[in-house]
């Protein structure tokens, strides 16, 4: 799934590697750079980050049926987050429990400085998914001191191991996910999908000799496991009913299997009892064969995303996080924007790519706007705003994918956008009147591009693996930098003008353009520490695109860096010659995914994404130190609860929203905590 998230310097689009389209930092438009004071639509607000709640519009106009349908699919989805927490860090389970027990337990004095700090700690971890940060991967440490831990552990009878205990403030476990090759992917990384002991190299070699029965239609091999060493052999804990997670997992399938009684056609019913039985045996044939199964079903107005799909996660590509999305149509936006997908085949002929990289036949590409109805595991709170699936390059070559953009959860983002840092790093004033007149639009048709025709291009050569065998730690950072690389072609060229997507299409491919630079050279570093350097693939992506244009455009000034008044700004001088050096860079992107050539991503992403210009970091978090709004946002979910009349029969499902983010996820941890501490 290639996925596009958002966080709020902007309403970033994230793309899904099944891309999720990742949170950006920064957007386009004046309503998605910065996150705007509290509003209706504000349900908390701490350290970095923002709660909102998001609307459903239309939701009284579906059938009780189809009402139904979402609710079966949506507990299907809350049944598994548990999961994610256990897949992100073997002891988060343990540690969150811990702090939600003294959390509804303690009866001291909570007007202290240090319970409120515990308060936001707690919250960061229940948008984190675990101890570690949702974007940075870093491990969050909390601002009470040990001393103060101990005494609330004693003081509400908390039970938690004091090794445990010790690991939320020492630097044990420091990063979730490590890309840095010198400190081992494996051992510099806290993610739990490998056992003890188990190296990248062997696990590499596992994986290499796992041979599928059909080599063009490649298994997705480790997606669904713990790969762990059992008296000194390595060996699979499957992810299954019976299986590892199964107390979970059997209540995802219980929910699945209500809502297979109450799909809207044959195809969905079809699809839903594959992904059962992929459940109930963790054979990765049956998953590949349900995906095709869910690409085909293009028909109803409901449709979900539901497994273990996304791979960022795991520093060696293999393992998918547990989400679920469950959404409705938007009939009016998917009329006006599905124009994209039927010229599909258009835009793979007019790319810039190698002709044997081409696809001849680009087939079964649907693109939707869909409204979230729900969403749990990897999808929230941090929310993708569009996603591509499956992620699989030899189902998408042979039957298609599926995009979507989360219309609701973009236009929630809108609504608390405000301008104020854009202002201060546009460089002039054309900049940002180009911002303001096209920025959102060309954020959604960027996203659009990216998910649409991005991920749907370009072929891999005859006898080369799959990217997450050639290009390894590079291949997701590759991926979304080559989906963004096709969207930029596109959105500065008149097609999109002539499709009656815009009426000004170079005024919306300069803003395009300008933010894309501003954001990749400059505001996304305000999520890093000083001194830090870039880990995170869209992050890196984003960066090294920028970067290498950058540098290739030096000779023709086409992007020139301006200094006044001690502050820096990226001001573009000739967009024709920039529409050029991003064809040139997908060109050769897509070269390297085609041909698996490792060392050449490596050298890309080494040299252009992931070391940070200190002073101009330094700069830019001191500009953006006078923005008090959230870097993040996400999103709290409506309570989906039956009406039932005096004979006991539903009569009506109704939306209503918690009152506070802790409700939610103390609500969440009641109902939904089917797995023991120790998995």
């Amino acid at each position: 799934m290639k996925r596009t998230k958002i966080t709020l310097l902007a309403l970033a689009s994230v793309l899904l590697f099944s891309c999720t389209a990742l949170q950006n930092t920064t957007s386009n438009s004046t309503s998605q750079e910065q996150s705007a004071q509290t509003g209706q639509n504000s349900v908390d607000r701490f350290a970095d980050i923002e709660v909102l709640k998001y609307q459903v519009p239309g939701w009284a106009d579906l059938t009780l049926k189809e009402k139904e349908y979402v609710y079966y699919l949506s507990q299907a989805g809350y049944s598994g987050p548990d999961i994610g927490y256990d897949q992100n860090y073997k002891h988060n389970l343990k540690i969150r429990r811990a702090l939600e027990h003294i959390y509804q337990n303690y009866t001291g004095n909570k007007d202290t400085e240090d319970w409120q700090n515990f308060e936001t700690y707690l919250k960061r971890v229940w948008f984190a998914n675990g101890i570690h940060h949702h974007y940075s991967n870093e491990k969050m440490k909390p601002t009470f001191t040990k001393a103060y831990f101990d005494q609330l552990l004693q003081n509400t009878n908390t039970k938690l191991e004091g090794q445990i205990a010790d690991i939320i403030f020492n630097n044990v476990d420091n990063k979730k996910v490590n890309l840095d090759l010198s400190k081992g992917l494996l051992q510099g990384s806290a993610v739990n999908f490998y056992g003890e002991g188990v190296s990248s190299d062997e696990a590499e070699k596992f994986y290499t000799q796992m041979k599928s029965p059909d080599a063009q239609r490649p298994l997705s091999t480790g997606l669904n496991s713990k790969l762990v060493k059992e008296n000194g052999k390595l060996t699979e804990k499957i992810w299954k009913s019976s299986g590892m997670y199964g107390s979970a997992i059997d209540k995802v399938i219980y929910w699945l299997e209500k809502a297979e009684t109450v799909a809207e056609n044959q195809k969905q019913t079809e699809g839903l009892n594959l992904l059962i039985q992929y459940y109930k045996t963790g054979n990765l044939k049956i998953w590949d064969d349900y995906n095709v199964a869910w690409v085909g079903a293009t028909d109803g107005n409901i449709d979900y995303i539901n497994g273990f799909i996304e791979v960022y996660n795991d520093p060696l590509g293999h393992k998918g996080s547990y989400e679920s999305v469950v959404q409705i149509k938007d009939f009016d936006m998917s009329r006006k924007m599905e124009v994209l997908s039927k010229e599909a085949q258009w835009f793979e002929d007019h790319t810039p790519l190698m002709p044997q990289h081409k696809k001849k036949n680009v087939v079964g590409v649907s693109y939707k706007t869909v409204i979230v109805a729900s969403e749990s595991g990897d999808s929230s709170p941090s929310t993708p705003i569009g996603v591509n699936l499956p992620n699989a390059d030899w189902i998408r070559a042979e039957h298609g994918s599926k995009s979507v953009s989360l219309g609701n959860i973009i236009d929630a983002y809108n609504q608390a956008g405000g301008s104020g840092r854009l202002k201060e790093f546009v460089n002039d004033e054309e900049e940002l009147r180009l911002a303001e007149k096209y920025g959102e639009l060309s954020s959604k048709l960027h996203t659009a591009l990216h998910e649409v025709v991005g991920h749907a291009s370009g072929q891999i050569n005859p006898g080369v693996g799959t990217p997450k065998e050639t290009l390894k730690s590079y291949a997701s950072t590759m991926e979304e930098g080559r989906a963004d690389l096709v969207g930029l072609y596109f959105l500065y060229n008149p097609k999109l003008q002539e499709l009656g997507l815009v009426d000004d299409w170079k005024s919306l491919g300069k803003s395009a353009y300008d933010n894309y630079i501003r954001n990749g050279l400059m505001m996304q570093l305000v999520r890093l520490e000083p001194g830090a350097e870039i880990e995170e693939s869209h992050m890196r992506n984003r960066q090294w695109v920028s970067a290498w244009v950058f540098e290739k455009g030096k000779k023709d000034n086409v992007i020139e860096k301006v200094v006044r008044d001690g502050k820096t700004y990226f001001n573009i001088t000739d967009y024709e010659k920039l529409h050029d050096l991003f064809g040139q860079l997908l060109r050769e992107t897509q070269r390297i995914k085609s041909e698996g050539d490792y060392n050449a991503a490596k050298n890309l992403v080494e040299n252009y994404g992931v070391k940070v210009d200190q002073a101009i970091h330094k700069e830019v978090l001191a500009r953006n130190a006078k923005y008090k709004e959230a870097a993040y946002r996400g999103f709290v979910n409506p309570y989906i609860t039956p009406v039932k009349n005096g004979n006991g029969q539903v009569t009506d499902y109704v939306l209503t929203y918690p009152k506070t983010f802790a409700e939610q996820m103390l609500q969440y941890a009641k109902e939904y905590s089917f797995l023991p501490d120790n998995n």
